[in-house]
């Protein structure tokens, strides 16, 4: 780090990363108790599995990404609260999943512009969010309840841009479709910080799911462009070493469609492609015994269907 880049320390006293421990929950209790409810929303997490950050900026205060509750939310906006007396303007949404959206309404409440990705339409007004509230609502109670609700945001972007936001000025990478449609990565210059959503996820497995993975390859080619010193991941902690950690991640998807793309036009079946796969190098990262396999079959299936032309 040249001698007129901000030190770790400045950085830490203008941006600010909210994780398990910063808003003051447990990060012992057995390791979590378990690893794999520390990466699942739970009654007992709160549904607190995600990371989100904030930018205090000359006019106000931009965060990034609003929790899995209005009540870590309303935790959230104490936390800012005793750092700035500074108003919210701006919720930057890096994508709709649950655990990172079911808090909007309180920062909507306290008259912040919403900012997000405009491919997440179709999901939040889809059958299937609608259900997942409702599901919510029984399965992560309290803290998720009939007050809870789905908010759309203010402002929805097509394209990537550059938004001056409270007078700080915010680089807006449209990434998806990679781990979701509308996938949002926010670069702040000034500060050398990338809050990578989650096409990062730090320490551990990521979650696959449904997700383009070669897109998010290429996206995460793209990010490790960007000249920062800090990537704030969707889950887990700030990274101060981002071409490492952001490697591990590309390494690991370009692994799951190698190695499953192989057995899959093959014809192997997945069992046992599954069980002749070298996961020896991943095997030692949290969250492999509860993620690898179901990310290798959605990948399995996923090169399937590319094999013969669909996307």
């Amino acid at each position: 780090m040249n001698s007129t880049a901000p030190t770790l320390r400045h950085w830490l006293t203008r941006v600010l990363v909210l994780s398990l421990v910063a808003l003051g929950m447990s990060a012992s209790a057995q390791n979590l108790a378990d690893m794999k409810l520390a990466a699942l929303g739970s009654p007992a997490n709160q549904n607190f599995i995600s990371n989100a950050g904030f930018v205090v900026a000359p006019q106000g205060v931009v965060v990034i990404d609003a929790l899995g509750s209005p009540a870590l939310a309303r935790r959230l906006v104490q936390k800012i609260a005793e750092i700035t007396p500074k108003p919210i303007t701006h919720v930057i949404v890096t994508h709709y999943h649950a655990d990172h959206i079911y808090g909007l309404q309180v920062f909507k409440e306290l008259g912040a512009q919403i900012v997000a990705q405009q491919d997440a339409r179709e999901y939040l007004n889809s059958e299937t969010a609608a259900q997942r509230l409702v599901a919510s609502r029984t399965e992560l109670a309290p803290w998720v309840d009939d007050k809870t609700r789905l908010v759309q945001a203010d402002r929805w972007l097509t394209e990537s841009t550059t938004l001056e936001l409270a007078g700080t000025r915010f680089m807006l990478e449209r990434v998806g479709p990679s781990h979701t449609p509308e996938d949002l990565a926010i670069h702040v210059p000034s500060e050398r910080v990338l809050f990578a959503g989650d096409l990062m996820f730090a320490g551990r497995l990521p979650f696959v799911g449904q997700a383009d993975s070669n897109q998010w390859i290429h996206s995460l080619d793209r990010l490790l462009r960007f000249d920062v010193a800090v990537v704030v991941p969707g889950h887990g902690a700030a990274s101060t070493q981002p071409r490492k950690d952001m490697g591990v991640m590309r390494d690991y998807l370009t692994y799951l469609r190698s190695s499953m793309g192989k057995a899959a036009k093959e014809l192997v079946p997945f069992e046992e492609a599954y069980s002749n796969t070298d996961w020896s190098r991943f095997e030692p990262m949290p969250m492999f015994r509860f993620a690898n396999r179901m990310n290798a079959y959605n990948t399995y299936l996923l090169m399937e269907k590319e094999s013969l032309g669909g996307r």
